[in-house]
């Protein structure tokens, strides 16, 4: 009956969030500062993306406008290319933002020691 108890006191000393090598100071900013920061760069790449499909549509408009016309090529251009970053934005940068601020929010949330020891340098 001690050695579990013993095993269950150092499960939960190992269980505990480890300090961050940048300090005190870190621990709170970094939970908002990693998922900020990669709202920014993808929100800069699928703008890129939108950017490219508009191009794509207007290179194109050509071969294009014979179908639909080229005001109709030039609303399909921006409307796919909104839609590409809204997609993009939605399904991808929002959840993968989430998981992030939940990782560094949340003590332990995969029960691992890896986890540990990446949470360290970050």
């Amino acid at each position: 009956m001690v050695d579990f108890c013993k095993k269950d006191q150092k499960m939960g000393e190992k269980n505990k969030q480890r300090k961050s090598i940048f300090g005190k100071w870190w621990e709170p900013v970094r939970k908002w500062f990693y998922p900020t920061w990669l709202l920014y760069e993808l929100s800069i790449r699928f703008y890129d993306y939108a950017i490219a499909v508009h191009n794509y549509f207007i290179e194109h408009q050509d071969y294009l406008a014979s179908y639909v016309g080229e005001i109709s090529t030039q609303t399909l251009a921006i409307f796919c290319s909104v839609a590409t970053f809204i997609i993009c934005s939605a399904f991808l940068t929002m959840p993968a933002c989430f998981l992030l601020y939940t990782f560094f929010k949340t003590e332990n949330v995969s029960a691992t020691p890896f986890e540990d020891k990446i949470k360290k340098y970050f």
